[in-house]
């Protein structure tokens, strides 16, 4: 069977709710895929398997949910909550970490939010932190709007046009060719991260800043 009648096979809406869930859930604070599995979604898009506006808002709407759910956590649990967090996820929530998101918070405020949407580490920390450093929910809540609006929107239009204009290319391969560039894709992404999170680990670590 030919890798677009694989791809047909796939419901429409378990997609959509994939890609709602996993960006929403990242967004509480939980280190999970929301990038890679956006992305995924967009080149399906682009297989026509689902519609990429719709992928845009399910990922929008995740994103705003979840980070707006996060920052109500983080204003209720404080420091002490990020503090027993990286007790018990020390490569995820550890001081270095808290200490970096802490310093673009200082640095840059509610657009740390809007930003914090395109870069790994911040996307996790953003709504919790937000709410655990007091910042006003009427500022968090316009610049993790137009942070997942912009986010959700750009990298599903980008990644839909990429993979429309690929498709021709990618279907003179066969699905191990396939299947070994979605995977030298995720090892990059991986390889990234990882250097990523050893940089911020070298940080000296700096101090909190309330947000008023």
């Amino acid at each position: 069977m030919h890798i677009n009648q694989w791809l047909q096979l796939i419901p429409p809406v378990a997609i959509l709710v994939t890609v709602g869930l996993v960006i929403g859930i990242e967004s509480l604070g939980v280190p999970l895929p929301g990038e890679i599995v956006l992305v995924s979604a967009s080149l399906l898009a682009a297989q026509h398997v689902v519609d990429p506006v719709w992928v845009a808002a399910c990922a929008a709407a995740g994103a705003i949910i979840g980070d707006s759910i996060g920052y109500s956590i983080g204003r209720r649990g404080g420091r002490p909550l990020f503090e027993r967090l990286g007790r018990r996820f020390p490569k995820h929530f550890g001081p270095a970490h808290l200490a970096s998101a802490e310093r673009s918070f200082e640095r840059w405020g509610m657009w740390a939010v809007f930003f914090g949407r395109f870069i790994a580490l911040l996307r996790i920390f953003a709504g919790p932190l937000a709410g655990a450093l007091r910042m006003r929910y009427p500022k968090f809540l316009i610049a993790n709007a137009l942070g997942g609006i912009v986010w959700a929107g750009g990298t599903v239009a980008v990644i839909y046009y990429l993979g429309v204009v690929a498709e021709k290319w990618l279907s003179r391969f066969s699905w191990v060719g396939l299947l070994a560039a979605v995977l030298f894709g995720i090892g990059s992404a991986l390889y990234v991260k990882r250097r990523t999170t050893k940089r911020h680990a070298s940080e000296p670590v700096a101090s909190s800043v309330d947000q008023g």
